[in-house]
């Protein structure tokens, strides 16, 4: 067999075998999908300090380039196995049934998917050993192309009738019936002096399509509200389980939260603020009847994530929110319902897609990140950041320095500004909106022409001063004064 054909061979059959196993996937649920089975397994036992390293390098990008990298080491197995059978068929079906193993493993682990899921890896690997076999007598016994053709229209064809069926759920369409959520408990008012956005500051409150996103989901969770339901179990007195509606029925409330992630680094991005409307978990705990002993809440996500959170401190704050910024949560943000907790680290809090709370302790459960490396308890650490002027800027005239900070629950009392390394200057603060939310700064300072450097410090209002030892954010959160060099002209 001519070379070009022995690798369009092997490329076709496994585009083949994919395409199988995310069409039956579609039907067992969408996380059986082999590439997505193998893609969610691949970030479960990727090590800490990768992962850190994605989320730094990458962003909210980080999954796609995992999925691309997958796809690039695909075909080329793809590929190797068609240029490895060209005196035979056997090298390729080993190789097809050695993915498919890979397949059925990663699905069995999963614990987002059902029984019925493995018919996915399942059907990829006989799909792609057939394709293989019936490809390479084809490429033997004719010089025809139709063969090919027709193999590989149909996996088109597959592939794209799964990923069209496995989104077939009305997500969007379930959002919309929920309508408006009136909270009996409105947050106060956002004052016009609570940013300084024609200095370089974000905006005070985020909008829901730019607040970030970090979490372990490859695909985003698909669940109707009317389909939705809420366990509440453990060490409790009476296990209950909460559907949407009854949450909806309850007196909601809204409340403006900063949330953050542990893998910000000095300076980072991965912090935004919203309104969310929800329930307080307090409530719905204390109705339940925390039993004594009980230390940790533990949460799990629909896609299998979990984390723990100090019991004490989830009793007297956070929400299970079903809405934000005026409207219900968006798919990518947990709709139906997730955690929103302030001055905890969303790795220990912030369960989107949230399934089920346990009241437990923590020697008992260890939630998705602690085995990897991190702490336990996670209170978010004083920061600060300087957005404007940018990292080697050029700036004209008098010098506007702006910038961010945060130190939820305690709430920001002042930040610092040095230039040079000379004395601190206080910065005027935007309005303290309340002490679970960020709080924006700004200075206005003469400088003369050429390069200087800025840093910040904020202080909460225990009286503590963020730390200036830069530390990664493994374990527990990053330290550091943040600094920027600039020029003026």
């Amino acid at each position: 067999m001519k070379p070009a054909k022995a690798a369009l061979t092997g490329l076709i059959a496994l585009v083949t075998a994919l395409a199988a196993g995310h069409l039956v996937a579609a039907f067992v649920g969408l996380s059986a999908s082999p590439y997505l089975a193998v893609g969610n397994a691949a970030i479960d036992l990727t090590p800490s300090w990768l992962k850190d390293f994605a989320i730094t390098t990458f962003g909210t990008a980080d999954k796609l380039v995992l999925l691309i990298c997958m796809g690039v080491v695909l075909v080329g197995i793809g590929i190797g196995a068609g240029l490895a059978s060209r005196n035979g068929p056997a090298p390729g079906t080993l190789v097809a049934v050695l993915l498919g193993f890979v397949g059925v493993a990663a699905v069995v682990t999963r614990p987002d998917v059902g029984q019925l899921a493995v018919l996915a890896p399942v059907a990829s690997t006989a799909a792609g050993v057939y394709a293989f076999r019936y490809l390479h007598r084809e490429a033997e016994e004719s010089e025809s192309r139709r063969g090919f053709l027709i193999t590989g229209g149909l996996a088109v064809f597959a592939g794209v009738a799964g990923q069209l069926f496995g989104s077939r759920t009305d997500v969007e369409g379930s959002r919309q019936a929920v309508g408006d959520l009136t909270p009996k408990v409105r947050a106060p008012e956002i004052p016009l002096n609570a940013d300084f956005v024609k200095d370089g500051t974000p905006s005070f409150i985020t909008s829901s399509k730019d607040f970030y996103r970090i979490d372990t989901a490859l695909s985003v969770p698909r669940i109707r509200a009317e389909e939705w339901a809420l366990r509440v179990h453990g060490m409790v007195e009476r296990p209950m389980v909460l559907t949407f509606e009854e949450i909806r029925s309850r007196d909601l409330v809204e409340e403006t939260v900063t949330l953050t992630c542990v893998s910000n680094e000095v300076g980072g991005p991965y912090i935004s603020t919203a309104n969310f409307v929800g329930v307080r978990i307090g409530d719905v705990l204390r109705e339940a009847g925390v039993k004594a002993g009980a230390d940790q809440l533990f949460s799990t996500s629909d896609d299998g994530f979990t984390a723990g959170s100090p019991l004490d401190y989830v009793l007297e704050n956070g929400l299970i929110a079903i809405g934000m910024n005026g409207e219900p949560l968006p798919a990518e943000h947990g709709f139906p319902a997730r955690l929103v907790v302030p001055g905890l680290y969303g790795y220990v809090s912030a369960t989107k897609w949230v399934t089920d709370l346990n009241v437990t302790t923590f020697a008992k459960d260890q939630g998705y990140w602690i085995p990897r490396g991190w702490a336990t308890r996670a209170p978010i650490k004083v920061s600060s950041r300087i957005d404007r002027p940018a990292r080697m800027g050029r700036v004209q005239g008098r010098v506007v320095i702006a910038g961010t900070a945060w130190a939820q629950p305690k709430g920001v009392a002042k930040v610092e500004v040095r230039v040079d390394g000379g004395p601190w200057r206080e910065a005027e603060l935007g309005a303290d909106v309340s002490d679970t939310t960020w709080r924006m700064w700004r200075v206005e300072l003469d400088l003369g022409k050429g390069s200087h450097a800025v840093e910040c410090r904020a202080t909460d209002k225990s009286g503590f001063t963020q730390d200036q030892a830069r530390l990664d954010p493994v374990p527990d959160g990053a330290t550091g004064w943040h600094s920027v060099t600039f020029t003026v002209d």
